[in-house]
């Protein structure tokens, strides 16, 4: 028995110490590392097997083993910036005062800002589902699309039945569907395009054999794009519960969604692919004729997810915090910033900036308000300030600093779109697109009611650990 024992103590010591190994040399955050080594090391045997299930990044190695690197177009100016020319190719027509938080993303992502784009601001599945359907049915040769959620009810359906058509009259129609989100809903979406034809890939889908679940690691991306000339993207998934005018249905959602005409569709277009390549294994040239010059935004995708460079997205984000002269303005759904957008947030309003951050009164997930409400007075305590939307709930990702720069796309200010979720967002260097995406948050916050300190402070002491308790647990929610 003495000998069995000291056996068990040698394995949980040598499985601890491998882990422990692991996760030294393979995690950047420090919070993270000292969190998963307490795990193995508290916890004999599951601890480490834990780790090996959830704490491993495996997307990185499959992408090695794919030979994954971006296929971006180099010749026509969508492409990757070589890294010796990188401090050259701020585009001219950005304002000096901007010129900084366009040399941070032409640092970070190696793409070039595109000018020539149009971008409409549409509401809700009643704006939305139409605009993209007729986008379907006119398309003649490609037809694109990623989403997060495909329910099959009324709305799914006819999404489905436009790519079915498209896919009948021989255009070209690829869909991925996130694995796990697809789950969602029953009968699953990917199973009945397959039904008929359509060419349908799964985003890292849970499998039995071999073993293989990636919780974390989600396709958040929505992208439609038809003919490598028109696009769409946004916060938007399908589903009825996106019809907001729908009073009789107590679960719709808000949100907004963009159709984008112009250069920035290439890049767009080559996300798709690259996720395609990846889940698939099959490469698929671009679109032959380059996207037609259609307006005035300077636009940049920004291409997100673990298998990138680590921080792209919360760097950028901060980054244009950080240079707001007038005012920023903020709307997400799951409001759990990182360090560098929280420090860049309190930066501004020590300035004396105007700072506003809209968030839902109804969350689909209560957690991430408890979480929220636990280190929001570090933000309204220097003057940030915090106003909630009443229901239905709000899933909105927006942003815009001063009256020039939106950010707007899939990512949520959260830990789980910034380092865990494949996301994809565009940033706009245009007035008039500001000026559109402003009034919106600001009619939204005409009809919201400010957050105030007043509020956290006068909390009983079983909500404060109740909040304390879902921020401790932010970093995987």
């Amino acid at each position: 028995m003495i000998f069995i024992n000291w056996v068990l103590v040698v394995l949980h010591v040598a499985l601890a110490s491998l882990a422990t190994g692991h996760v030294l040399l393979n995690k950047n955050d420090p919070r993270s590392a000292w969190g998963w080594i307490s795990f193995c090391v508290i916890f004999p045997y599951a601890g480490p097997f834990l780790y090996f299930l959830f704490g491993i990044n495996r997307v990185r190695t499959t992408a090695k083993k794919l030979d994954l690197k971006p296929s971006f177009r180099l010749d026509e100016g969508y492409g990757r910036i070589p890294k010796d020319a990188i401090n050259n190719i701020i585009h001219p027509k950005v304002p000096a005062a901007y010129q900084d938080i366009a040399r941070i993303s032409d640092t970070i992502t190696r793409l070039p800002l595109v000018g020539g784009n149009h971008l409409e601001m549409l509401h809700n599945g009643e704006e939305v589902y139409p605009a993209m359907i007729e986008a379907m049915e006119q398309a003649e040769s490609t037809l694109y699309f990623t989403t997060y959620l495909f329910e099959t009810n009324t709305s799914g359906q006819k999404i489905m039945d436009a790519l079915c058509r498209a896919k009948n009259r021989g255009v070209d129609v690829k869909v991925i569907i996130d694995g796990i989100g697809e789950l969602y809903n029953i009968p699953r979406a990917g199973t009945i395009l397959m039904k008929s034809g359509v060419k349908v890939a799964r985003f890292l889908p849970p499998r039995l054999n071999p073993p293989t679940l990636h919780i974390n690691l989600r396709n958040h991306r929505k992208i439609l794009i038809a003919d490598g000339q028109i696009g769409f993207t946004g916060g938007i998934n399908i589903g009825d519960r996106y019809f907001a005018d729908n009073l009789k249905n107590p679960n719709r959602v808000m949100d907004t969604h963009f159709k984008v005409i112009g250069p920035v569709v290439a890049q767009m277009e080559m996300a798709f692919l690259d996720d395609w390549k990846f889940v698939t294994g099959e490469t698929i040239d671009p679109t032959t004729e380059s996207p037609k010059s259609s307006g005035t935004a300077i636009c940049r995708s920004i291409v997100d997810g673990p298998n990138e460079d680590p921080d792209k997205l919360p760097i950028i984000l901060a980054g244009a915090i950080s240079s707001a002269q007038n005012s920023v303005w903020i709307m997400t759904p799951y409001f759990l910033p990182s360090r560098e957008i929280v420090s860049a947030l309190q930066l501004v309003a020590l300035k004396g900036i105007d700072v506003n951050v809209v968030l839902p009164a109804k969350n689909n997930f209560s957690f991430m308000t408890w979480a929220a409400n636990n280190f929001l007075w570090k933000l309204m305590q220097l003057g940030v300030k915090v106003y909630f939307q009443p229901p239905p709930f709000v899933h909105s990702k927006l942003l815009v600093v001063d009256d020039y720069y939106t950010n707007i796309g899939s990512a949520n200010i959260d830990p789980r779109s910034l380092r865990l979720n494949f996301e994809l967002n565009i940033e706009i260097f245009d007035t008039k697109i500001a000026d559109i995406v402003a009034g919106h948050i600001c009619n939204c916050i005409n009809r919201s009611t400010p957050f105030s300190l007043k509020y956290i402070e006068n909390r009983s002491l079983p909500v404060k650990l109740r909040d304390a308790l879902a921020w401790i647990f932010s970093p995987y929610m």
